[in-house]
């Protein structure tokens, strides 16, 4: 029977969240972030193709690779990249938000990466420069293998509020 639907008065979407909102005053420096692991399968480097328009026969053809002394399709570094977004992870949760935007990124190719290979991503605070009302927080990005590899490393700036 339909009727007057049941509200739930303690109810607050506002407050349905993972973390409570933390501000740039929060943060310290060594603070870590890891982000979820995953195996990179060929369905993700067909959807990187697709989301990028990049069509070099390195990231999508087997014997291509082979003739030229890769195992396996070698991943395009942005695929690499995006393995450490922000995003992925618990760190947009932890500043809620006090987040303000993602301003920066740049990374180093170390070594590469395959079809098939297991990622474990992490951030890790290693600056924090404080403003009048903001803070930009500096991180490093880094990518493993399942083989202890590093084989991506960078840095990430987020601009985050400080404490009201």
């Amino acid at each position: 029977m339909r009727g007057e639907p049941d509200i739930d008065e303690s109810f607050d979407p506002a407050k349905h969240a993972l973390d409570e909102t933390h501000y740039f005053e929060d943060a310290a420096v060594g603070d870590k972030f890891p982000i979820p692991s995953r195996t990179l399968a060929d369905a993700n480097f067909a959807a990187f193709q697709l989301a990028s328009g990049d069509n070099h026969p390195i990231h999508y053809d087997i014997e291509y690779c082979r003739a030229r002394g890769h195992d396996n399709l070698l991943a395009h570094g942005f695929q690499a990249v995006i393995q450490t977004a922000p995003g992925a992870g618990m760190l947009p949760h932890y500043f809620g938000d006090a987040l303000i935007a993602f301003i920066e990124q740049s990374s180093k190719f170390l070594k590469p990466l395959y079809a098939g290979d297991t990622v474990y991503p992490m951030l890790e605070v290693i600056d924090l420069k404080p403003g009048r009302t903001t803070g930009v927080v500096v991180l490093r990005s880094t990518l493993h293998n399942q083989r202890r590899e590093l084989i991506m490393e960078g840095e990430q700036k987020i601009l985050v509020k400080k404490r009201p």
